[in-house]
């Protein structure tokens, strides 16, 4: 397998958690899309909605306004983009944009439509997550008797839906989920427990980046306090060979990955 790659964050949005309004202007979005792709970003993930708990939703027609047009530029320049989106009409205006993966947070469940978006572009990659309703009430859902194999289950049922729904194997990665309908405790049980869900045979994302449960763990209340605990786990990561992490930052796990590749040899 190729090493783990970094897929860096484009929130085009006013209300993320961690960076929210500062690449919220068209162009500040493309030159910040310029510099994650600079540091050697593998895959940039533009995203034009917030998924942060308890956020409100965006109209399609705004989500698309915030998103296409950054598409369109960082995919002039070379970058390999990933469109972080929800509705089956942006993933496909992003497609056509030239977007090359589309990561759905609700994994299918938010818009029946988006299977079928996703079966008739077989290039197209398609980052499934674990999924257990929409920001504003997601955190009530996070009740598990065995976080990791209910999490695995739920994926697994996820990927057998898609398939019958005509989507390809070979386009599937899946994301278990840090920090959507899930606590401090349960995303650490996950962390621990990456082997486990590499079992269910297909690429996994995972994205802890500047997330709260690392806040209370170093008992930090500013996001961008918390990328050296992100590297960390970056590290960890890349030395299970998961296929990729999605982080606010790029050239610090670049180089944490460069190193375990390094002892690996």
């Amino acid at each position: 397998m190729n090493q783990t790659l970094v897929m860096g964050i484009l929130n085009v949005t006013p209300d993320s958690f961690a960076d929210g309004g500062k690449y919220f202007s068209k162009l500040d979005a493309i030159n910040h899309g310029r510099r994650l792709f600079a540091e050697g970003a593998d895959i940039i993930d533009v995203g034009g909605e917030s998924t942060r708990p308890g956020a409100e939703r965006v109209s399609e027609d705004e989500e698309i306004n915030r998103v296409i047009p950054v598409v369109v530029e960082l995919v002039k320049d070379g970058a390999v983009i990933s469109v972080d989106t929800m509705r089956s009409h942006v993933a496909k205006e992003a497609i056509a944009a030239g977007a090359k993966y589309i990561n759905d947070v609700s994994g299918g469940l938010a818009d029946e439509n988006m299977a079928s978006v996703i079966a008739a572009n077989p290039n197209i990659q398609y980052v499934v997550m674990h999924w257990r309703g929409h920001s504003k009430q997601m955190q009530k859902n996070a009740v598990y008797e065995d976080v990791v194999k209910e999490v695995k289950d739920e994926l697994d049922n996820r990927v057998l839906d898609l398939i019958n729904k005509g989507v390809g194997a070979d386009q599937i990665i899946l994301d278990p989920g840090i920090g959507f309908a899930k606590d401090s405790g349960h995303n650490w049980k996950l962390l621990q427990s990456i082997e486990r869900l590499q079992m269910l045979g297909y690429p996994l994302l995972v994205g802890v980046s500047r997330k709260r449960f690392l806040g209370e763990l170093i008992n930090s209340q500013d996001p961008s306090d918390r990328e050296f605990a992100t590297i960390a786990i970056t590290t960890d990561l890349a030395r299970q060979k998961v296929w990729g992490v999605r982080t606010h930052t790029v050239k610090a796990h670049k180089d944490a990955i460069a190193v375990i590749e390094r002892l690996r040899k």
